[in-house]
């Protein structure tokens, strides 16, 4: 029996708790397996009640034995924790199978020495700060979860149902992880990066000259979109266009646009069944080689892959097959 402890401490954000949902996919796979297959503890370093940022309290077993895979739980300002702790953490990079770090629980994980070296990820809104506290730390800040040799690491707190699901599959397979997905209403394999939101509020524009070029960039996404034709629909010079635009939004308007290209061909692709080359073409990419790239840079998935996993999700497979 594979044991999963979840470590709470004191200051740990409500919606903390789902990552106790998470450990729902473990008892359903229990479920499935029709067996013990994982028990689940949760853990603090003393053991006994921990309370969230509003007072709910959950009550805990204390360290003892190493599980099988330890998860570590974000908590709302990332920062060092009590010295025996953060050493029963470092050596369960060791002593453990797996670790997993949910949301902030990365920066724990980069607290304790595990991700030196590794690729990791955190809440999009943490991922700079991560990646300033740890240099040596590569942060791919628009991956759902990410796993490097026998550190995973997840987004936001919601992403701890897709880290869940993606340990159940390592540890039985796409076929069970997907049943236990189905029972629970969620994706399988959720599609796509953490930026599940508008490409245009990532980039949070001050003024009303930046924000009208990147409405028009979005409204012409077949155009080149130069730097010339951006400056033009915010009525600065193709020079002043470029400083203030990568002023207020830290990023340069051909990154920009890109992102744009590739939020309009992602919903295209997961909303219809239009050919790849119409995608590239309405969406400015031009040929599927270059939108392609520009998925796996993004994404880490090709458009094709992208559209099966979202086929895969939403199909309802045949009752004999279930």
């Amino acid at each position: 029996m594979r044991h999963i402890g979840l470590i709470l401490e004191n200051g740990f954000q409500i919606i903390g708790l789902s990552a106790l949902s998470a450990l729902s996919a473990f008892e359903l796979a229990n479920a499935e397996l029709g067996e013990d297959g994982y028990r689940m503890t949760i853990l603090s370093q003393y053991g006994g009640v921990v309370h969230s940022t509003i007072g709910v309290g959950i009550e805990t077993t204390a360290l003892n034995d190493m599980p099988d895979t330890l998860m570590v739980a974000g908590i709302r300002v990332p920062g060092p924790l009590p010295a025996g702790l953060m050493s029963y953490i470092g050596r369960a990079g060791t002593e453990a199978r797996r670790v997993a770090g949910i949301c902030t629980g990365a920066f724990v994980l980069a607290e304790a020495g595990l991700l030196n070296g590794r690729t990791a990820t955190t809440h999009w809104l943490h991922a700079r700060r991560l990646q300033e506290r740890f240099p040596e730390v590569r942060v791919d800040e628009d991956r759902i979860f990410v796993q490097d040799g026998n550190i995973w690491t997840s987004a936001g707190m919601s992403a701890a149902m897709d880290l869940a699901l993606a340990l159940i599959e390592n540890d039985h397979g796409a076929a069970l992880a997907r049943n236990v997905a189905r029972r629970l209403v969620v994706y399988y394999r959720r599609p796509g990066g953490q930026s599940q939101f508008s490409a245009l509020l990532e980039l949070e524009p001050r003024s009303d000259r930046v924000k009208r070029a990147l409405t028009y960039a979005k409204e012409n996404l077949r155009n080149a979109l130069t730097v010339e034709e951006l400056a033009d629909a915010a009525r600065l010079s193709p020079r002043q266009f470029s400083r203030v635009f990568r002023e207020e939004t830290g990023q340069s308007p051909a990154k920009a646009v890109e992102m744009l290209r590739l939020e309009a061909a992602r919903a295209m692709l997961e909303t219809g069944r239009h050919p790849m080359e119409t995608v590239a073409q309405d969406t400015g990419f031009a040929d599927r080689d270059r939108m392609r790239r520009a998925f796996v840079r993004a994404y880490g998935l090709t458009p094709s892959s992208l559209r099966r996993s979202d086929a895969a999700d939403t199909a309802v497979e045949p009752q004999a097959t279930e």
